[in-house]
């Protein structure tokens, strides 16, 4: 049976960042000491044979290959710009504009 101690709780705060009163302390001890021993019961399931899974429903991802496709929007834009350079718009450099 796992039973974190005082000190322990003030480290694992400390290295949450977390500001915790004496009260908070004696709390946190009971609950984190509690899910110590919940996962010590499941470290005892045997497990030999289970395939480890990522999700329940049955979902996986579906990707597909990069394709650049012609946009008539980009051109759109381009030829409204008032400059472009390699269909690229064309703009003042920082320097120009804040003299």
């Amino acid at each position: 049976m796992v039973k974190l101690s005082k000190k322990e709780v003030e480290h694992i705060a400390k290295l949450a960042r977390l500001c915790l009163s004496e009260e908070e302390k004696q709390k946190f001890a009971r609950h984190l000491s509690s899910i110590l021993n919940y996962v010590d019961q499941l470290k005892k399931i045997d497990t030999k044979g289970v395939e480890p899974i990522g999700n329940i429903a049955g979902l996986s991802n579906v990707f597909r290959k990069d394709k650049i496709t012609p946009s008539s929007l980009a051109k759109k834009l381009l030829d409204s710009a008032p400059e472009t350079k390699d269909r690229y718009f064309k703009v003042k450099g920082v320097k120009e504009t804040w003299g």
